[in-house]
């Protein structure tokens, strides 16, 4: 009743997506189609990829304006005009899409929203490009694949909008500033009318500061650039690719340290598509280093496709000492990983801020009030063999150290791997 005024408001079933997992996924696919036809097996993987082609089809919903409203200068929720026929798509990846409707079967409702955000690191042109020109993986809609198409040239532009000074992409925009359609800061940078904003969607920590987003992202533009040679793709690498390698070190042991933390100030110059600005007053800072291996793993498949296109040499034997020196260095029975010192988790007795007077309980029957916290309605971790650790911290002990063997990093390694024995040995 805190969010609906009554306790019998209507039940409802919801989902959410991931973009840009499902464009990951819709660039597997396109991968898995090329190289089952080199092996003359193409049938083996159809009925995947007309999945996702089909997939790539609803993707577009990640296209719009959380509510439909016209992309552009948008302020004021009442008074932003709703869109009509396609004027509410921005043609970007965004934070999300959702949809659901009432579990009464007699309720005979349902919804579905966009998202105003899109973030830099969500951005995926080779699914795009998959999406617009690869037969096999163009959607069934009438306009699905010139859909892709424009997206495919949005994206570009939108990174090259981004890229600071130095060669980083900075955070994304909106077409909703504050999530409620309210009016920007005067001066406000903008992109085909959508906000410049440089944590897009959440703020603590801020959505642009962790450089893992950088290496993901531009590893789709590399994909894109070695499988088509696209000019637009190579100047945004080429200075990416410059400022990321002023980045890094190689130690004589093979250990690495790559950028964790990144800083940013200033913003990027109001696109003009004719005439696109120089960005000299945005800018990114590196605040500190990691030899984090998931994230090292996407870099280094950023540096083998540029690389394997390019040709620039010290593109390829970073990328190659990357991959060599988390081989050598930080292996364990596991897998691959680095043990990591965890302050954060000394949030676990964080306040959780719930009004006064309104009370429930969490589904494993911990009480929701006022004086609730991050771990007081989280009781289960206290059943994890290595709570004593975070227990010593939260009393004024060491911060706990742990090792993850994160899948997502894993498969990251794995991939790096094969993409450099494909294409540089």
């Amino acid at each position: 009743d805190l969010f609906t005024g009554d306790a019998s408001y209507a039940k409802q079933w919801k989902y959410t997506t991931a973009p840009d997992a499902d464009a990951r996924a819709v660039q597997a696919a396109y991968w898995a189609d090329l190289w089952a036809k080199q092996q003359g097996k193409g049938s083996a993987v159809s009925g995947t990829v007309a999945k996702a082609a089909k997939m790539g089809d609803y993707l577009r919903y990640a296209m719009y304006d959380k509510y439909f409203k016209k992309i552009g200068n948008c302020v004021g929720a009442s008074s932003c005009p709703g869109g009509t026929g396609k004027d509410a798509s921005h043609y970007l990846l965004s934070w999300y899409y959702a949809w659901g409707g009432s579990t009464d079967t007699s309720g005979g409702w349902a919804w579905r929203i966009g998202s105003s955000y899109a973030h830099s690191g969500y951005q995926n042109p080779l699914a795009a490009y998959a999406l617009s020109n690869h037969a096999d993986l163009k959607p069934k809609s009438s306009t699905g694949a010139a859909d892709w198409s424009k997206s495919l040239q949005r994206q570009m532009e939108f990174y090259q909008w981004l890229q600071s000074d130095e060669g980083a992409i900075a955070g994304g925009s909106t077409n909703s500033w504050a999530g409620r359609y309210a009016t920007p800061p005067a001066g406000k940078s903008t992109f085909y009318g959508m906000y410049y904003d440089q944590q897009p969607v959440y703020h603590d920590p801020p959505s642009n500061q962790w450089f893992g987003f950088q290496a993901w992202s531009m590893e789709r533009v590399a994909e894109y650039y070695q499988q088509t040679g696209n000019a637009q793709a190579k100047a945004v690498l080429d200075k990416w690719v410059k400022w990321a390698l002023s980045k890094t070190t190689i130690n004589p042991d093979g250990s690495y340290q790559i950028p964790s933390t990144l800083q940013w100030s200033g913003q990027p110059d109001t696109w003009n598509p004719s005439s696109p600005g120089a960005n000299s007053g945005l800018h990114v800072t590196v605040a500190d280093y990691t030899n984090d291996v998931g994230v090292a793993a996407a870099y280094a498949k950023t540096l083998t496709y540029y690389g394997a296109k390019s040709g620039d040499a010290e593109a390829k034997s970073t990328a190659k000492a990357l991959l060599d020196g988390m081989w050598g260095n930080y292996q364990d029975s596991l897998g691959i990983a680095v043990p990591e010192t965890r302050s954060d988790y000394g949030r676990f007795n964080d306040s959780v801020y719930v009004p006064s007077g309104w009370t429930g309980k969490m589904p494993n029957g911990e009480t929701i009030d006022s004086s609730s916290t991050f771990s007081s309605i989280r009781a289960f971790y206290k059943n994890d063999p290595a709570w004593s650790k975070i227990e010593a911290y939260l009393k004024g002990g060491a911060a706990p150290v742990f090792t993850y063997h994160r899948f997502w990093a894993q498969a990251d390694i794995a991939l790096a791997m094969g993409s450099y024995a494909e294409l540089l040995e």
